[in-house]
């Protein structure tokens, strides 16, 4: 739990404080660069917004998720899982220390915003974006945390032998990493990355970590 109290403090502090002043003297949005590669794939999709499925994955996005996120350490503490914790803790370490240089050093600007598209987030629940980044920023998209998360979520789950609660949570996994597309938040490369970073951190924890 301190592991993960100290991972989101680093977090909050790289968002408010230090990666303003980087972005302004690095000067360049790779976003740029990620749409001449990708083209319009994403930002197609928002052509294929209607409100139902806009509900719905803005609820995916902005409050399933940060459930499973904070919900699941008391969860695995409350049935005494030392693996699910572990997995979840340094798991979530490896995958910010990866990711870190990336979010200083290779500012990418989220799809809406590069499209000058309405927020979907602020459509569902207005003023929500006033919070929402004040956790991340507008050019912390590569790779998704979200999706790297979910699937380390859903692992750390799925060792708690609780059928529904890991059905619960392959569910938000695959629901996260549509809905991320669907409301043009992530490039594909995005989600390809924060994909790679959490299988990397599963490989590393299970060649390393043994819990009685």
């Amino acid at each position: 739990m301190i592991i993960i109290v100290i991972v989101v403090s680093i977090h909050l502090i790289e968002v408010n404080i230090i990666d303003q002043i980087i972005t302004d003297w690095i000067g360049i949005d790779f976003a740029n660069t990620i749409q001449n590669i990708e083209g319009n794939i994403v930002y197609n999709f928002s052509k294929l917004w209607q409100s139902f499925f806009v509900y719905f994955f803005v609820i995916i996005y902005i409050i399933i998720y940060p459930f499973t996120l904070w919900f699941s350490p008391y969860y695995f503490i409350l049935k005494k899982n030392k693996k699910s914790i572990v997995i979840l803790a340094y798991g979530l370490l490896i995958i910010y220390i990866f990711a870190m240089p990336f979010y200083l050093f290779l500012p990418v600007t989220n799809v809406y915003t590069f499209y000058n598209l309405d927020s979907t987030l602020n459509s569902v629940i207005p003023n929500i974006e006033r919070f929402f980044y004040f956790t991340t920023t507008q050019n912390n998209c590569f790779p998704s945390l979200h999706v790297a998360m979910s699937i380390l979520i859903a692992r750390a789950g799925l060792l708690t032998k609780n059928k529904y609660y890991s059905f619960f949570l392959i569910f938000s996994m695959v629901s996260v990493i549509i809905s991320v597309i669907y409301l043009a938040i992530h490039w594909i490369t995005d989600i390809i990355f924060g994909i790679i970073f959490a299988i990397l951190a599963i490989l590393i924890l299970n060649k390393t970590i043994t819990v009685d």
